[in-house]
């Protein structure tokens, strides 16, 4: 009676015992890797015993830091989870030692939440194209550690199934949104309608024509858009293959990008590029993007963007020979719709969960042959979908 915590402390076998006992809440420990060059650097003849993921979940980690010889060392945080449920046994403020979240250890959503709770608070009144209002800031950062887990947002339910579908219609260069909606995805119904495309100029087209959109810039910039039917097969650049050339054949060009901003093409489509364009970096074997969005709605849209933009990455990691690295969110107009208030004050009261882990089909090499069925989360154990509604 009385006591709080009880830390345990090696060698190698009483971290065995401790980790095999139900009642051990969490991990703390110090990852060190050794230099990718020298894997054989440091001669250890005790290990910490395998992390077994149906008893431990990653939930907390600082900011990796690179010693001077090459090895890598970041702090981590592992949750101990009931086997049977699959639930962790403590909240996430419970496990984390005093202290930890000054010096950088902390659950990654947490980015996310935090800023939400400085625009509601701190951020500027604005107007809108929509007519919604909203509370906005300008110039936000967010990095997300892509090697040992997939940033899929707990506190609420996210679409995966529409954030990995999109994806994929983005890279077939896709303009139809009756494409998504034969596949029961509706998140371009509203900027496809034939109310909204005659409402921007665009009555000429063909009701879910969204005209050269994200696929279109991708695949084929600089081309001349028909519709939403023709073949466009060898014209335009094709952004995303050269790339994926890039990544493999000459690593360390800092010109690296894809860009969906258009400024010839802006007045044909039906919602010009949010998310931009990225910038895409090698090295130590890993892949990192940097992506750009002009306009981030945190409510619905940057939940989707962050998962969106790491799936590409490791998408093109795998294909390129690579392992995933961090994913950096770089926020324009950041903002917060005013209806999306009230749902995102309940969001907050949420603490994140551990996030889920990503496997993806090791056969798939080409970047055009993914499907939905090539990708598997798991372990994802969100708090409960919050309804919001979109501003079209």
């Amino acid at each position: 009676a009385g006591v709080e915590k009880v830390f345990v402390i090696g060698g190698a076998q009483v971290y065995a015992e401790a980790m095999a006992s139900p009642h051990c809440q969490a991990l703390h420990l110090t990852e060190v890797t050794p230099p990718a060059d020298e894997p054989e650097k440091y001669k250890c003849d005790a290990f910490l015993p395998q992390i077994d993921p149906a008893k431990f979940k990653l939930y907390a980690s600082a900011k990796p830091l690179r010693e001077k010889d090459g090895a890598t060392i970041q702090f981590l945080t592992y949750f101990g989870v009931d086997p049977g449920t699959g639930k962790f046994r403590s909240p996430g403020s419970k496990v984390l030692p005093a202290g930890a979240v000054a010096k950088g250890v902390r659950h990654e959503e947490m980015q996310y939440l935090d800023l939400i709770k400085e625009i509601m608070e701190e951020g500027n009144v604005k107007g809108d194209r929509t007519g919604t209002g909203t509370i906005s800031k300008f110039g936000c950062q967010m990095r997300f550690d892509l090697r040992r887990s997939f940033p899929l947002l707990t506190t609420k339910r996210v679409f995966w199934r529409g954030v990995a579908e999109e994806l994929i219609w983005f890279v077939k260069g896709c303009t139809s949104a009756k494409e998504l909606q034969d596949k029961d995805i509706h998140i371009w119904d509203g900027n496809g309608s034939r109310e909204y495309l005659d409402s921007v100029g665009l009555g000429h087209r063909e009701e879910g024509d969204l005209g050269p959109v994200y696929g279109f810039q991708w695949r084929h910039f600089g081309a001349e858009y028909k519709d939403m039917h023709a073949d466009y097969t060898g014209q335009g650049v094709d952004q995303l293959a050269e790339v994926i050339d890039k990544i493999k054949n000459n690593p360390n060009d800092r010109r690296i990008l894809l860009t969906a901003w258009n400024p010839a093409a802006l007045k044909e489509m039906a919602l010009p590029p949010c998310h931009m364009f990225c910038q895409f970096y090698v090295a130590n074997g890993e892949l990192s993007c940097q992506m750009y969005q002009r306009s981030c709605d945190m409510g619905l849209g940057v939940p989707f963007n962050i998962a969106s933009y790491s799936l590409l990455t490791c998408m093109v990691a795998q294909v390129c020979g690579l392992k995933p690295g961090d994913f950096v969110h770089c926020c324009g107009d950041t903002h917060v719709y005013s209806n999306h208030v009230e749902p995102l004050y309940k969001q907050l009261e949420n603490e994140p969960r551990p996030f889920p882990t990503l496997k993806i089909n090791p056969e798939k090499k080409d970047i055009d042959s993914f499907e939905f069925s090539d990708f598997e989360i798991v372990d994802y154990d969100p708090h409960p979908k919050i309804a919001m509604q979109m501003a079209v």
